[in-house]
């Protein structure tokens, strides 16, 4: 049984693949983590390493952005709290090797892989995101909610400083346990709560907004020196007006559509906007830099100390 249960590849892709969310339990019973909390903890001090730490005590949200110190992390409480770290699979390659359980997916949809820990009470709360995504529970306890789907005109909270649901209303709910996961589509609402101590894998796939393409588009046209110019419908003195007549619409489409019917100019041009790097600077890591990032370190259950062993 793969990874998504008594669910074939063909299935998911024709029923829930950017449509719905899927449920499915034992997906992957036998995983274990290649990185701990601790370590995850250790990656979040380098500056190179994206992170964030989510603060909720009493319903009071705070965010802070890493790169963090020790302290930071020896300070924390034992509840309401959560660290989420972005692209671990570009510093662990055993992270990485979790994706060729998603091969049923063309690979250069993937945007990374982030992993957070969190304590009981940790959360993000409400919100929805513009990806596809797994959320993969490793090890712990997670209450998963979701909600209707949203968009840009979803209203939002104003008092906190992550872009939370203003109104989030529940319409299943589910507790994952270690080797459960969860599919979202884009816009999904949801809103995940550690019931225990516990890892969360999310597995994401990048959904570009079609006016970031156009943006990048344009960009790609000016460079390779696309020079056509807008023109004119055939004019009668009719048009000299104020009003903009239909016909310049029409046209104006229609030397778009121009622009855009060259297949082999936004063929080349597509490939290289979804394939471009998330992390651009980090495509020349070395090996000792992946090793030298993971650290092994206690954080979470007791002082800071070395632990002279190799977690790879």
């Amino acid at each position: 049984m793969g990874v998504l249960g008594d669910t074939t590849p063909a299935e998911f892709l024709r029923d829930h693949w950017q449509r719905k969310p899927l449920l499915i339990r034992e997906a992957l019973t036998a995983y274990t983590s290649p990185l701990s909390a601790d370590e995850l903890a250790g990656l979040a001090l380098e500056k190179e390493v994206e992170s964030r730490l989510v603060e909720s005590p009493g319903g009071q949200w705070s965010l802070r952005h890493g790169p963090f110190e020790e302290e930071d992390f020896l300070a924390l409480p034992e509840q309401d709290w959560t660290l989420l770290v972005q692209g671990v699979d570009l510093w662990v390659p055993e992270v990485q090797e979790l994706l060729q359980r998603f091969d049923f997916l063309p690979p250069w949809r993937l945007d990374d892989i982030m992993v957070s820990f969190a304590c009981p009470g940790g959360s993000v709360g409400p919100h929805f995101d513009q990806y596809d995504v797994f959320l993969l529970q490793v090890e712990g306890q997670r209450r998963w909610q979701i909600g209707a789907t949203c968009n840009s005109q979803t209203p939002l909270r104003e008092d906190v400083p992550l872009r939370q649901i203003k109104n989030f209303v529940p319409e299943q709910e589910w507790l994952l346990e270690p080797g459960d996961m969860l599919y979202l589509p884009p816009g999904v609402s949801h809103w995940g709560v550690a019931e225990t101590e516990c890892l969360t894998f999310s597995i994401g796939f990048r959904s570009p907004s079609i006016a970031d393409m156009l943006g990048d588009l344009s960009v790609e046209l000016l460079t390779q020196g696309y020079d056509v110019h807008y023109r004119d419908p055939a004019l009668t003195p009719e048009m000299a007006s104020q009003d903009i007549d239909s016909a310049f619409i029409a046209q104006a489409k229609e030397q778009l559509w121009q622009a855009l019917n060259d297949d082999d100019l936004i063929g080349d041009w597509f490939a290289r906007f979804m394939t471009a790097a998330k992390y651009p600077e980090l495509e020349e890591i070395t090996e000792e830099q992946r090793h030298a990032a993971v650290r092994g370190r206690r954080y979470f259950n007791g002082d800071a100390v070395d632990d002279d062993f190799d977690p790879r």
